[in-house]
This record gives structure tokens, sequence and C-alpha cells, in this order.
């Protein structure tokens, strides 16, 4: 029923209507945990999130913790469709357990047993991650150690203080034992009853009690544990038959995590492509998924095809594709059962219509997808409570769902590599490639309702690819960071990228670049709005090997004698790319099959939106920059030069812009953690695109943008922070608008007052204008405003702002509404630019007295008329050009 919603408008009413659906459990239905005798395979099931993906593993009909290492050692998995309610009432868990390996030589320390009670305040996903670090929420530990001591401790607390043990233990442990919670109400809180016992002849071996429990410690999540203990001699744990039952056990039967975990799609030209992501299976699972449209009212499948390793996608092509209806789909999965029957999953959801005759086009955008609160440099543990647990960011995606959108644009760093929410793991490769799914799957687990039903353009960037900072240097490998190219290898890099592009457009010009690495930079018609989709990183160059005086470390000139401005512009260095300049080159003069509006997406904008006090200009941005109150200015901020932003190299900048803008075109981008809303200049201020960056979902490193002097040819009533400016390597810029961290008086601080949130960007067809606006990720858009400064409303004409030397004559067409104008110049034979007027007639501009060559009418369509050797007259002289269909 829930899917009858899902047409455009009702995206709102769906997504707070599947959020409530989280809330309402049933209570009572016993769970019973078992796995295939006869797979092998990292995925522990539907039913469970293993934390981390690559230290489980199911084999031989058990699940199985491989890693033993004690940096961040505690491991778990947790059950997604049972959770300790806040009723009243008894529970009940228990497994057969044991050790992996010899007793003997295992450190005392080491124990396998229950967490319960975990994150009782966050979304269940939330608190599906509660493994290693301690803090509020964290829950309780029940447990027997390696030792046979059966033993209860407190998570909330540096060191799991022990807050029950047994006085009993056993010799030895024996090879197969049970361990039992039971958790009942007493006149004063609740009692637990914590036993282990051989699983052969029953025997009790050890018991501990612990009274006086407050209930509140018992609502949350339940999940098991394998703790590797102290020294060298750490320990890995088996289990068998997990049971979990009681009057106080919630039943969430619809919280199953996969084996499809999400799909995205892309419709262009009547072709879809769609990339679902499956968890990873084993070798001896099946390998097919298969896509199935809802016709006639019954489900066909009509696209079949293999999973793809590493990566675990499995991608579909669908030609002639019917674009003016809703389809239902759903993507299928049949994975064996541990009775060895086949039970088939699926992922489901709505192809929309194409919005072709819908007076608008929406966008929602979003950058940084930071997943925990991070407390400064080199301290990154967190609470398991809201206040420190930003996933599963339920806010966004309810508060976007409210605007309506018809496209997705996720600009990168859907995934950081680092602490968001566990350490970087980059060798071996195999571990590295499951490290990376397990980040990437919380993005999907977040972000699939949105993506399920609306068109989604996600591209990767640096931290997705583990590797801040990256110059991509056309593909080349790389030994440090900073040398140009990609430090992972090129079979991980294109793994990334098959993830999270594969179900875009096919590329312009597929050739890989350098070790093969992918390449998905191309174009997506929708709704009469072309999308250009560009990667400003692969080909960038290093400014450390393109500018060695500048003694650039990470981006940042830390020679303080070096004038960036003067001297980084160094010949050589690239920006986009010839293949990619080529690429806006065509794109832009292409407005066939009704295209009204071009739109250029990437990884970041094309000025450096971010300043300093001027004795730090040399040194990195730091998390623990100071937030100021709003309308509070720091006295001696200077526009900073980082060379990660797109501002440098500046002549490569420039070389973009010039032909973003003979397309009219906006650049939509994030990266830089800083909302903000720019006019590019590249002569002179304002004759180039806007730029609209969106604030980051969750905002790890937050920049600012308050220069200690004024802008110039600022409009009345804006903050002094807008106006005119060159930024940190010189380039023109001019700013309308910029979300700064700010004292926001929304809890968590620690999130809302570094000005986290998503853009939503509104392209109106009948206006040819475009209203973008910053917004809090607190903000309810039914009763709130977005950040101060926005919206900012964009005259389509204005993103080529450049000044006329003269004009053409008047063009007045007749027999053909809204046609295409192409200006040529008639000495170079250069398309001057392209665009899609709104009306009958238009008055082009030219750069230059001189003749051109003018095509008028439809492309792609007999209806297409060229005037050539048109003259150029000053602007105060009438001439009409008659274009009659």
């Amino acid at each position: 029923m829930l899917r009858q919603v899902l047409r455009k408008g009702m995206l709102a009413v769906y997504i707070s209507l599947w959020l409530s659906c989280l809330s309402t459990p049933a209570v009572g239905q016993d769970f019973h945990g078992v796995w295939p005798e006869d797979v092998e395979r990292t995925w522990v099931g539907p039913e469970y999130w293993a934390n981390r993906l690559q230290d489980w593993r199911i084999s031989n009909g058990r699940l199985e913790c491989i890693e033993d290492r004690t940096e961040k050692p505690m491991r778990t998995v947790h059950v997604l469709t049972r959770r300790l309610g806040a009723k009243e009432g008894d529970f009940y868990v228990s497994v057969r357990t044991g050790l992996i390996g010899e007793a003997a030589k295992v450190s005392p320390d080491s124990a396998t047993g229950f967490l319960i009670g975990a994150g009782p305040e966050v979304d269940y996903r939330a608190a599906a991650l509660v493994h290693h670090s301690y803090g509020p929420g964290g829950g309780i530990i029940a447990a027997v150690e390696a030792t046979g001591r059966a033993v209860l401790r407190d998570m909330t607390t540096e060191g799991y203080p022990v807050l029950a043990a047994a006085e009993n233990t056993p010799e030895s442990l024996p090879e197969k034992f049970i361990l039992s919670l039971d958790g009942k109400p007493a006149d004063e809180g609740y009692k637990l009853y914590l036993t282990v016992s051989d699983a052969q002849t029953s025997l009790v071996l050890s018991r501990v009690t612990l009274e006086n429990v407050d209930s509140s410690r018992l609502t949350g999540n339940v999940a098991l544990v394998s703790h590797p203990g102290s020294g060298n001699n750490t320990g890995r744990y088996w289990f068998r038959d997990w049971k979990v039952y009681g009057s106080k056990v919630e039943t969430h039967n619809d919280r199953l995590c996969g084996p499809i975990l999400c799909a995205q799609y892309t419709l262009h030209h009547n072709i879809l492509k769609m990339a679902a992501q499956v968890m990873p299976l084993g070798p001896d699972d099946n390998q097919t998924v298969e896509l199935q449209a809802k016709q006639q009212g019954d489900w066909k499948t009509i696209a079949t095809t293999k999973i793809v390793v590493p990566g675990f996608t499995a991608s579909f092509r669908v030609a002639d594709w019917d674009s003016k209806k809703d389809t239902p789909y759903r993507v299928v999965y049949e994975l064996k059962q541990a009775d060895g029957s086949m039970r088939q999953y699926s992922w489901s959801g709505t192809i929309r219509r194409e919005p072709k005759d819908d007076k608008s086009i929406v966008v929602a955008a979003f950058t940084g997808n930071f997943n925990v609160r991070p407390w400064g440099v080199g301290q990154w543990e967190f609470a398991w409570t809201k206040d420190g647990l930003w996933f599963p960011h339920s806010e966004v995606v309810e508060h976007v769902a409210k605007h309506k959108p018809d496209v997705l644009f996720f600009s990168g760093d859907q995934v950081y590599e680092g602490y968001s929410p566990t350490i970087a793991v980059k060798v071996p490769l195999d571990k590295a490639e499951l490290d990376y799914m397990y980040k990437w799957y919380l993005w999907c687990w977040a972000f699939g309702e949105l993506a399920r039903d609306v068109p989604c353009i996600c591209i990767p960037d640096d931290h997705d690819v583990y590797h801040g900072n990256i110059w991509g240097a056309a593909g080349r490998p790389a030994k440090k960071p900073d040398d140009g190219g990609y430090v992972m290898p090129a079979s991980f890099v294109n793994m990334v990228q098959r993830t999270q592009t594969s179900h875009l457009p096919d590329p312009y010009d597929p050739t890989p670049v350098d070790q093969g690495i992918t390449v998905y930079y191309t174009s997506m018609n929708y709704g009469g709005v072309s999308f250009a989709v560009i990667e400003d990183r692969k080909w960038k160059s290093s400014p450390t090997v393109m500018v060695p005086d500048g003694n650039v470390v990470n981006g940042w000139f830390h020679n303080q004698d070096f004038d960036p401005v003067k001297h980084a512009d160094v010949p050589g260095a690239k920006l986009l790319g010839d293949r990619q300049l080529k690429f806006l080159n065509d794109w832009a003069a292409d407005w066939s099959n009704g295209v009204w509006m071009k739109v250029v997406l990437s990884q970041t904008i094309f000025s450096n939106v971010a300043t300093l006090p001027e004795e730090k200009l040399n040194d990195r941005v730091v998390p623990s920059l100071k937030i100021f109150a709003l309308d509070e200015y720091p006295e001696d901020d200077m526009p900073v030069a980082d060379a990660d932003s797109g501002s440098w190299p500046q002549t490569g900048r420039k070389k973009a812009l010039r032909e973003m803008r003979r397309a009219f075109a906006l650049h939509i981008a994030g990266d830089q953690h800083l909302g903000s809303t720019v006019q590019y200049g590249v002569e002179e201020w304002g004759d180039s695109s806007f730029a609209f960056c969106v604030p980051a979902i969750g905002n790890c490193w937050p920049r600012r943008w308050l220069p200690s002097q004024p802008g110039q040819n600022q409009k009345p009533g804006m903050p002094r922070y807008t106006g005119d400016y060159r930024d940190g390597f010189g380039n023109l810029m001019t700013v309308y608008a910029v979300s700064n961290p700010i004292v926001s008086g929304h809890e968590p601080a620690d999130l809302h007052n570094r000005a986290p949130g998503y853009g939503i960007v509104k392209l109106d067809k009948s206006k040819r204008k475009a209203t973008v606006e910053a917004w809090p990720r607190y903000a309810d858009p039914d009763a709130e405003s977005p950040y101060p400064g926005w919206p900012v409303t964009i005259n389509q004409a204005d993103n080529y702002g450049r000044k006329a030397a003269a004009w053409l004559p008047l063009i007045k067409v007749s027999g053909m509404n809204d046609p295409v104008v192409q200006v040529i110049d008639g000495r170079s034979n250069e398309i001057a630019y392209t665009l899609r007027i709104n009306g009958t007639s238009f008055r082009p501009k030219v750069f230059r007295a001189g003749t051109y060559t003018v095509k008028v009418g439809e492309p792609g369509t007999t209806k297409m008329k060229t005037l050539k050797d048109v003259q150029s007259i000053p602007e105060g002289r009438d001439e009409t050009i008659k274009v009659v269909f």
C-alpha cells in the first residue's frame, strides 16, 4: 500500500509513513538466529548488522569473529529485528558459543557474550553501530571471560568497569558452552541472571546476578560480542543458535538489512540505468539478480544481471523505457536459508515518469556524509547518543522529502574513510575493499529511502577513494598523497566508482585513464534540464609537484614568502583536463530534445570561499575553529589559498568557466564544508556562472568566510562578507550568501553549530530562473526558513553575465515557441554561446563588433535555420531579423 504514495508530491508522505513504521513494534515473537551449514561468506545475514563487516563471517553453520586485534577491540553483531522496549517485561537471551583456537594460549580477559540496552535514545540503525567505544548509551556487556568467569560490565564508562562478577569459575571452559541472560522485573528495577553452562552436559559452570538495574539501562539494541582481550594472546569466538524472546522484546521484522540494501537509477533519452547494491555474498551463493517491472498488474522480469565483485553491484541498462508514466519496479534476489530452502528478497520502488511538462524541476543536493561527532584533532571518540551519532541522518531524509525533489545529487564524500565510524583500513586490499563497503552501506542504509523513487546522481570525491585531498593527475599511481595520482590501487578506485556511478548515463568518452581507472563524466537530460556531470579531481594536477617553490603540503602553501596569487598559476597545471573541456564545449552547444536549462554538477566549486586569521594562512583549517555568534566577526581573517578547492590552478579554472558560461549553466557542488552562493568572474566580476556549494550533511571540518574587509559593491542590507572579492588565489568572485558556523541554539550543538544541511535548487521553466536555498538539517521546511541569505534567485541569462561589446539585430520568430539560438563568431568560427530562448524574440549580445552566424530553431530536426554574415550593431540601434517556420 505504501508503494501507491510514491508519485511526485507524495514522497514526503511516504518518508513520514516509513519513519512512523520504525516505531510501531510487535511484542513477544521469539527470535532464533541460525545460519546455513554449506555457505561461507562475509555477510552474516539480513537480520543483522556486523561491526565491522570485515571482522565476521558465517562458516559451517556458525557465526565467527575473524578479527582478534586489540586496537578498538570490541566486535559486535546486532540483531535488527528485535529490540528491548521501554515497557516493563521479562527477556531472555542465549547462544551457543566457544573459542576459536586453543584456550590455553588466550588472554584471560578475552570474552564472549552479549551487549544489551545499546543506543536507547537513537534510531535502531545508529544503535547497531555500537561496538568498541564507551560512553552514554553504550549499554551493558554480559559475557564470560576466557577464565570461565561470568561478568557484567558497564559500557557507558571508560574501561568497562565490572558491575558484577561470578565468584565461582570452572577450571577451564569446554569447547562448546551456552551463555544465557535472564532479565526480570523486581521491586527495585530489574534483576539480571547470567549463566554459563556446558553445552553437552548442561552443567552450570559460572553464574552471576546483578540487582537493582534501572529499567532505562535495559532499552535498546541486543548484540553478540567477541572481545579479543589484551596483550599478544588475543581470542576470537564463534556463535550458534542465538535466541532472544520475552515480553520486553519488541519485534521489527521490517528492519531487514539486505541482501539488496538500496538501488539508484537515472533516466536519460528513454534509457533506464539502475545499480542495486548487494551485501557481500559468498561464492556459493546465488550470483544472479533480476529487475522486474509491474506491467498490466503483473511482475515481469525485464533484465537479469550477475553481481560484480568487488563492490557487489548489480547493474541494469534498459533501452526504450516508457518515460511517460510511473512504473513500479522491484529488484529481486533469492537467498539460501538455514534449512536449505530459497527465499526471495526484493527492493522495490517506482521509476517516475519524466517530468517534461512540469513547470519546475527541484534538485536536492548533498555533500559530506560524516556519521559521528568528532571531538577534535586526534580525539574521535563519541557517545552512543543523539549528541554523538549523526547517522542515519533521519531529519535530513524527512525534511528533504518535503521539498518533493525530482533529482538527487550527492556530490562526494558519501564515505569518510577515517572515524566515520571506524578507522580506515587500507591494506591488505581485500580488507580495504570490505572496509569501504562497511562505510558505503551506511550511506545506502541512510539515503536509500530517498533514492528508491527519485533519479539520483552520485559521484565520489577524495574520501570515498580513501585519499583525503586528491589530485588525480589523469590516474597515475601515487606513493604519497601529494604526489598526484591515486594512492589506493586502481581496482579499489574502480570498485568505489562502480558502487556510486554505474547507474549514471553512459560516459561521454569511456576511455580509461592511467592504470585502467574508469571514467564516468557524462550528461543527463531529465525534465528539460541538461545536467553535465564532471570529475573535477581525476585530471587535476598536484600543486606539490607543479609548484615546488610553494612547499605545498596537502594543498597548503607552507612557504610564507611565496605568493599563490602571483606565482601558483604555472604552465601545464590542469583542472578538468582537455577531455572534459571538450565534453563541456559539446554539451554547451547541445540543446536538443527540449532542453531549457543547463546545470553543471561536480565535486567542488571553482572559488576558494574560506578565511583564516592572518597568522594561520599557511596552516590547515581545524575542527576546533572558533565559532562566532551571528553578526560577530574576527578581526584579522583573510582569504586562504587552498589548492584542494577548484580555485587552483587559475588558468584551468578560467578554461572551465569559459565553457560553462557558453551554456548559461548554473554550477552545483559541495566538498568545502561551507554552504555558499557566489558568481564567478573571469575577466571581470559577475561575467560567468553562478555557483552553489551546498552545506555538509555532517560537518566534521568546518570552514568560515568572515573576511576582515567588507566586499565591494554590496547590495543594501546584505552582510558585510558579501559583495565582490578576490579569493586567496586572486580569482574574482561575487559572494551572495554563506552559511557560516554560528551559535545556532539547536542541540546537539556540536552538530548544528557547524552549519550542516543540504541544498535545494528550484529550476523554473516559465521564468527561466533558478532559486537556490541552503537549508539547516534541523529546519522543517513546512514551518522554518533556509539559512540567512537564502533564497538567492538567479536569472538564467546572468550565468553569462559578461558585458556586451556590441549587439546583433533582434531576432523575431514565428511558427515556433522557445527556439534555440546559437551565436557563432564569424571570424574564429567558435560558438559564442547557445540558449533556448523564452518566447519568440531575442536580441543576442556579442563580445566584439563584426559578423556572426546565427542558428535558430529546434536542434536535431529539419526546423533549423542558419543566418549567415549577421553584422553587429551598437546597442542603441534597432534592427529586426524575422525567422518564419
